[in-house]
C-alpha cells in the first residue's frame, strides 16, 4: 500500500479572531445601512424643533396668559385673549377684511399675468435670454426701493398716477386715505414685484411638456389659443396649485409693503383709520405698541389658522376643478 504525498490537505480553520471581526464588520455594516438615514435627517429635525416647533408651542402657551413686559407676574387666563379676539375687538377684524381685500387683489391678477408672460416667453423670441432675466429682476429688488418707488408713483399731489388722472379730465385720488384706493396701490406693488416669479415657476413647467403633443395638435387644425388652454393649462394644474397655495400663504402675511406705504409716523396703524392696516400689523402694533404679549399671541395663532384653512380650500377647490375637466 503507497502513500499519495501529492494528495490535497484539508483547509486549516479561519482563525477565530477573523471570524470574530468579520461578524463585527457585518453587524456595523448592518447597523449604518439601519440608522444613518435617520442620521442624515436628523439635522433637519433639530433646526426645525428649535426654530419651528418650539416658537409654536411658546405661542400657544404665551396666548392662554397675560404676558406683558408691564406686568411682573404672568397669570393664566385660558381662551379669554380668544375670546376678546372673536367677540370684541374691532379692529382685529378690519385687519382681516383688509388681509383678504388685498389679497384677492394682489394673488388674482398677479396669477394670471405670470400664466400669460410665461406662455408668451414659451415661444421662440428674439433676445430670450434678456427677455427671462428681465422678469426676474423686480425679485432680487430691494422690498424698501420698491414700496419708495411705488409711494411716489401714488403720491397724492405730484405722483404719476393722479398726473395722467388729471390729463384726462378725472379728479385726483387720495391713494392713501381711501380704502380700496390703498387696497389697489399695494396690490400692484406686491404683484409687479411677484409676477416675474411666478412666471419663471410656470415657464420651467411649460418646458417639460412634450413637444409632441402640440405638434398633434397643430395638425388636427387647434389654434395656439385652443392649444393653450386645452394642452398647456391642464398640463400645468399642479404647478398652479403650488403657486396658489404659495401666494395664499405670502399674501395672508402680507406686511412690508403696506407699512412702507405708510406715510408719516404710525406706520403699524394702517393708515389714519387703519384702511390698509394687515393682520401682521395690527398683530405688531398689540405687541410693540400695546405690549399685550399674549394677546398677540392669540393673534398669531388665529392668522395660522385662517392661512391654514385658506390654504386646504384653495387646494380642495384646484383640485375639484381639475377632477371635472
Amino acid at each position: 500500500m503507497s502513500l499519495d504525498l501529492h494528495a490535497t490537505a484539508p483547509p486549516e480553520p479561519r482563525p477565530p479572531r477573523a471570524r470574530t471581526s468579520h461578524r463585527r464588520a457585518s453587524s456595523a455594516t448592518k447597523l449604518d445601512l439601519k440608522y444613518s438615514p435617520y442620521l442624515y435627517v436628523l439635522p433637519f429635525f433639530l433646526l426645525f424643533a428649535v426654530f419651528s416647533a418650539y416658537p409654536i408651542v411658546y405661542t400657544v402657551w404665551i396666548a392662554l396668559t397675560d404676558r406683558s413686559p408691564l406686568n411682573a407676574t404672568i397669570s393664566f387666563v385660558g381662551l379669554d385673549n380668544f375670546v376678546e379676539l372673536l367677540t370684541d375687538d374691532p379692529q382685529f377684524w378690519n385687519a382681516v377684511v383688509n388681509t383678504f381685500g388685498m389679497f384677492v387683489l394682489s394673488t388674482v391678477p398677479q396669477l394670471m399675468l405670470a400664466l400669460m408672460l410665461a406662455n408668451a416667453l414659451n415661444r421662440k423670441l428674439r433676445a430670450q435670454t434678456f427677455f427671462r432675466m428681465a422678469i426676474a429682476m423686480p425679485i432680487i429688488t430691494s422690498t424698501a426701493v420698491v414700496a419708495l418707488i411705488f409711494s411716489m408713483i401714488y403720491a397724492k399731489d405730484f405722483g404719476l398716477i393722479n398726473w395722467l388722472l388729471d390729463a384726462v379730465g378725472l379728479d385726483p385720488i387720495d391713494w392713501r386715505a381711501n380704502r380700496f384706493a390703498s387696497w389697489f396701490a399695494i396690490s400692484t406693488m406686491v404683484d409687479w414685484r411677484w409676477v416675474g416669479y411666478n412666471a419663471l415657476i410656470y415657464l420651467a413647467a411649460m418646458q417639460s411638456i412634450s413637444k409632441d403633443m402640440y405638434e398633434a395638435a397643430a395638425l388636427d387644425g387647434a389654434s395656439r389659443r385652443r392649444q393653450f388652454w386645452s394642452i398647456t393649462v391642464p398640463q400645468l394644474r399642479p404647478t398652479i396649485i403650488f403657486t396658489l397655495i404659495i401666494s395664499t400663504i405670502g399674501g395672508l402675511q402680507l406686511f412690508t409693503e403696506p407699512l412702507l406705504f405708510t406715510s408719516g409716523s404710525g406706520g403699524l396703524s394702517g393708515g389714519s383709520e387703519g384702511q390698509f392696516q394687515t393682520i401682521t400689523m395690527y398683530l405688531l402694533d398689540v405687541m410693540n405698541q400695546r405690549f399685550r404679549w399674549g394677546y398677540a399671541g392669540a393673534v398669531a395663532l388665529v392668522l395660522f389658522v385662517l392661512i391654514a384653512l385658506m390654504s386646504t380650500i384653495n387646494y380642495l377647490l384646484a383640485r375639484r376643478i381639475s377632477s371635472d375637466k
